[in-house]
């Protein structure tokens, strides 16, 4: 019987098919610096060179903003291998990527007091 080429390879008792960097093509770094929280959307473009199912699967997840840390946990793949399938994608203009401003510094105080009348409007 055939495997579809479009389906996660996912079995619900044994769980993945395939070992994770068999998605990567055994690569385990990523050609564009991606952090957990870097927010990927999807281009529209459509790759000239042929990807494998992951990289459809996330292409597909990357309709509105996403982070990499998402998208991970949603194809059920380990974070470095997420960020190798996902360089790819840029490589290729199928999504781009937003490095998460807001969060390099969490404890900045027009940020926090921001949060703060928001919460307050709230109550």
């Amino acid at each position: 019987m055939p495997i579809a080429t479009d389906a996660p390879l996912l079995d619900e008792a044994a769980g993945r098919l395939l070992r994770p960097y068999t998605a990567s093509g055994g690569r385990t770094r990523p050609t564009t610096a991606l952090d957990p929280l870097t927010l990927v959307m999807s281009t529209g473009a459509v790759p000239q060179e042929h990807l494998g199912p992951e990289h459809a699967q996330a292409v597909g997840l990357c309709q509105g903003p996403t982070s990499v840390a998402e998208i991970a946990a949603q194809l059920r793949l380990p974070s470095t291998v997420t960020k190798v399938l996902l360089s790819d994608l840029v490589d290729c203009g199928a999504i781009t990527t937003r490095p998460p401003d807001s969060f390099e510094s969490p404890t900045d105080r027009f940020l926090l007091e921001a949060v703060l009348d928001g919460l307050r409007r709230q109550l």
